[in-house]
């Protein structure tokens, strides 16, 4: 889950010649060039409005080297684009007055106060998603601390891990972000002590809340049916529990399909209008753009012709999704992939660059 920020690729004989061939043929054929070219075994993408899904595909297999041929409703990790959703779910509690964007984490954990840096005492619900810590850069790759240091249920393994990382030494750099997971580990257990659900509770009820159907985990864990990830040299990932993700479960651990996902980016399209009534359009805004660079859960820029978007990208080890929302035209990108290696991102950068020509202003 450690943050890619999106280049344009660097043009190859391969992409000018699909690019001169791109309007004699539909984007699902280009697609399936592309798929194929970057050796991506299955591809997803869709194309949204506020009000329509203007296209919509997946395409491929789901395991490379198989016939298991890929269908709508396959799932996808999204890795870091879970954070947008756990930033959601904490804008709904604090418009509830559950708690506040500056409730401090040891406030609701005193009991955790104890042996933790102190560095760490002011830390809020805000400074927690929003990147602003110091607290230790952790992903799935890190070898500490060990499996067997925690006991209980995942969400008992959680709050042990977050007791181990408050009392790591804060990252020493002048930088006012941080791109750490850990924030969103420590916000997650802000939400379920103030909600009194578990964090997979709280997702649920937002799925049910908008129709939408949340998973957790390796998609072939829940189904050999499902897709199999793809690591970076393209091996297959086996179906497994992976306990560090699970840890970081609020900042990377969710799954979902295509369509589900689509209906979360086209409320963040809504609500960016103000045509929401889970939130208010300021809300919406300052989720995507109320602070620098990144706000909660989402990353924003300026593109070459000065027009703003927000955007996110997910890449939890075998999987890789990215999704960027045009609030000013009105449109969102969403690209998945069940691999995570060099080629597909560059595969997907390429293929956005088509979807934004058809679609974009």
């Amino acid at each position: 889950m450690t943050h890619l920020v999106y280049k344009k690729p660097v043009a190859t004989l391969f992409f000018l010649f699909v690019s001169i061939l791109a309007t004699a043929q539909s984007t699902l054929a280009f697609a399936d060039s592309i798929r194929k070219h970057y050796r991506i075994p299955e591809l997803a993408y869709a194309v949204v409005s506020s009000k329509e899904v203007l296209e919509i595909n997946t395409i491929g297999v789901k395991q490379i080297n198989t016939a298991l041929k890929a269908e709508p409703n396959d799932l996808f990790r999204i890795g870091s684009n879970t954070k947008a959703i756990t930033g959601f779910i904490a804008a709904q509690l604090v418009k509830k007055n559950k708690l506040s964007w500056n409730t401090k984490f040891f406030d609701l954990y005193p009991e955790l106060k104890s042996g933790s840096d102190s560095a760490y005492y002011h830390l809020t619900l805000l400074n927690l998603l929003s990147f602003r810590t110091k607290l230790l850069r952790y992903t799935y790759t890190n070898t500490e601390p060990k499996k067997e240091q925690f006991t209980g249920n995942e969400e008992e393994q959680r709050l042990q891990f977050t007791k181990w990382f408050l009392q790591q030494k804060p990252v020493l750099n002048n930088d006012s972000i941080n791109f750490s997971n850990l924030g969103y580990v420590a916000a997650g257990l802000m939400l379920e002590k103030v909600s009194g659900k578990t964090y997979k509770q709280l997702v649920n009820d937002l799925g049910v809340e908008l129709g939408i159907s949340f998973s957790f985990g390796n998609p072939n864990s829940i189904n050999l049916s499902q897709p199999w990830g793809h690591n970076k040299d393209l091996i297959p990932e086996a179906p497994s529990d992976n306990y560090k993700l699970n840890w970081l479960l609020p900042a990377g651990n969710i799954t979902m399909n295509l369509a589900d996902y689509t209906k979360f980016i086209q409320l963040q399209l809504q609500g960016l209008k103000g045509e929401s009534k889970l939130l208010s359009k300021e809300e919406f805004n300052f989720l995507h753009y109320g602070l620098t660079k990144f706000a909660v859960g989402w990353f924003w820029l300026k593109d070459e012709n000065g027009k703003t978007f927000s955007y996110n990208i997910g890449n939890p080890g075998t999987f890789l999704s990215k999704v960027y929302v045009f609030k000013n035209s009105d449109r969102a990108f969403i690209l998945f992939s069940n691999a995570q290696t060099e080629d597909a991102d560059l595969g997907l950068n390429v293929l956005f660059d088509e979807l934004y020509r058809k679609y974009g202003d």
